[in-house]
């Protein structure tokens, strides 16, 4: 989904950039709330992660290009701020020194895979959460139904981009169905990789997943003496 140079006008370039400064400032401070000393490595393995799965890149058409998102499985294993974060960190590497995705375009891409990816993808793993039997057993399928969903939303949000300032000479309707009809696609196999993922991290340590922090007792400092 990584938007290239020129593929938008300038305006709706800007636009996006305020709108993923804005994001990230804002991430940047809430990003506190999610990480603790435990939790705060796992943020750099699970962008390490996605940057390694988004390496994988096909064209879907009008100079586009279809790739694991990774924001659902972000946002429900560090939290959607922090996945936010991970996110755009990855997006800001590509752009700059693989020509993956345009600067000029850095901003929609963020806007659209760490902003609308993470944040779709949390809102639907919450209310999916919400309706399942409340054990950890439920947190990977709920999360595989986020990743499912957040894609084609971030496709949706890229045609309507392209409908206000795109610049290629293509029907909006027909990047509206390709967008979906591939991203659709992605979705699935992302669902996959999100919860076989996400499954194998509460089955080894769920304390470390946030969207599980629900489900998993706090763990309580024991402090021992030793008997002169």
């Amino acid at each position: 989904m990584h938007v290239p140079d020129g593929f938008l006008d300038a305006p709706t370039s800007i636009a996006t950039g305020v709108v993923a400064a804005g994001g990230v400032a804002f991430a940047l401070r809430k990003a506190r709330t999610e990480l603790d000393d435990r939790t705060a490595p796992m943020a750099g393995l699970v962008a390490a992660f996605i940057f390694a799965g988004q390496m994988i890149n096909f064209p879907v058409g009008a100079g586009t290009s279809g790739h694991l998102l990774g924001g659902a499985l972000a946002a429900v294993l560090v939290g959607p701020w922090t996945g936010a974060l991970c996110i755009s960190v990855v997006l800001l590497v590509q752009a700059l020194f693989m020509a993956d995705g345009g600067i000029t375009a850095l901003g929609t891409n963020i806007v659209l895979m760490a902003l609308v990816g993470c944040f779709a993808g949390y809102l639907v793993f919450r209310l999916v959460a919400a309706v399942l039997p409340k054990r950890l057993s439920s947190i990977a399928p709920a999360a595989a139904i986020g990743a499912l969903m957040s894609v084609p939303v971030a496709a949706t949000v890229f045609t309507l981009l392209f409908a206000v300032g795109g610049t290629a000479p293509v029907e909006t309707s027909d990047v509206l169905v390709a967008m979906l009809g591939w991203h659709t696609v992605i979705g699935i196999g992302e669902a996959i990789v999100t919860g076989l993922v996400v499954a194998s991290v509460v089955a080894v340590r769920p304390d470390l997943v946030h969207g599980a922090r629900t489900l998993v007792p706090a763990a309580e400092l024991e402090i021992r003496t030793v008997a002169a």
